[in-house]
């Protein structure tokens, strides 16, 4: 068997919340590791989204969640595909401890997330989650492939800060969140060899150095470096890794959309927490999405809660 595991960011520019760096991935038959997996479980998954297709679209995350529409199809089909995998969070803080337990403890520095706790589903009812998580665990088992593991990596604003402040480069530490999860797959699948394939990092082609940084010791060959497929192997450590950086991987890639609907899901859960916080405090606010101009709205209205809570700029606002 081989891993197979999909990597996507959500949150890179924007003012407020954090960056979530989240990889989706699956077990299959060695075979089918450069298969599309869309194909493989064309029964109860599809890349389109229409309204008389009852199978669960999995596509880039901006294309499953609108402001205006809501968080409901964002978290069904984060909710569906975990429950096929037999992962069933019914809080908030359950869902961070499944997939990112390390990051919990963040929490605590902030106000705005000390209360991150609710129930879920937020936006959908947990029977039909279960229905449809059927269908696609039977599609999954006739395909023999496995939702194998889902790791995230959300870096909450004052830790973003600190590690820009030391590095000078958002890049550098988005990539470093990247290869974090690449680096936990890795461990967590014990010598079965590893494909991961990441959304391309804004224009980079050549990532060799910061390959060889973050596996040291590992032999890399380089098979492509162009731009629209940055490819390499390595060998050694506990088996072979091929990466590969390519454009829009969320439309060529089920895992790296299915990543980015993680991503975005577990981002816009740290929104709502944070827009709770502070519209129990300012009459009349009205909640952001977080991104540079209503970001700059947002934070003119709550200017004297801040004062107010004693609040850190450093904490709440990030600095690129």
């Amino acid at each position: 068997m081989a891993v197979v595991v999909g990597i996507d960011e959500a949150g890179y520019g924007p003012l407020l919340g954090p960056l979530v760096v989240t990889g989706v991935a699956f077990q299959v038959p060695d075979e089918a590791a450069a298969e599309c997996l869309w194909q493989r479980l064309q029964n109860s998954i599809t890349k389109r989204i229409a309204k008389r297709d009852v199978r669960l679209p999995i596509v880039d995350s901006k294309k499953l969640f609108r402001r205006g529409d809501g968080l409901k199809a964002l978290e069904r089909s984060a909710l569906v595909m975990l429950s096929a995998a037999d992962h069933r969070p019914r809080r908030t803080v359950e869902l961070m401890d499944q997939l990112a337990p390390h990051a919990l403890g963040d929490l605590n520095d902030y106000p705005w997330y000390q209360d991150f706790d609710r129930g879920l589903p937020v936006a959908n009812d947990a029977a039909d989650i279960a229905v449809r998580a059927n269908a696609v665990r039977r599609d999954m088992a006739d395909g023999g492939v496995r939702l194998w593991g889902v790791f995230g990596e959300p870096l909450l604003e004052g830790h973003f800060n600190r590690r820009v402040g030391a590095t000078r480069n958002k890049a550098v530490v988005s990539l470093g969140l990247v290869l974090r999860v690449v680096d936990r797959v890795v461990r967590a699948a014990d010598g079965e060899p590893v494909r991961a394939l990441i959304d391309r990092q804004g224009g980079r082609i050549r990532y060799r150095n910061s390959l060889m940084t973050a596996f040291g010791g590992c032999e890399l060959h380089i098979d492509a470096e162009s731009a629209e497929r940055s490819a390499y192997r390595l060998l050694g450590g506990k088996g072979l890794l091929t990466i590969e950086f390519v454009t829009s991987g969320e439309e060529h890639h089920l895992p790296v959309a299915l990543a980015s609907i993680f991503s975005k899901y577990i981002r816009e859960l740290f929104m709502m927490a944070l827009n709770r916080f502070w519209c129990e405090r300012v009459e009349g606010l009205n909640p952001t999405a977080g991104y540079y101009q209503d970001g700059q709205r947002f934070l003119g209205q709550i200017e004297a809660a801040v004062e107010r809570e004693g609040v850190s700029r450093t904490l709440l606002v990030r600095s690129r």
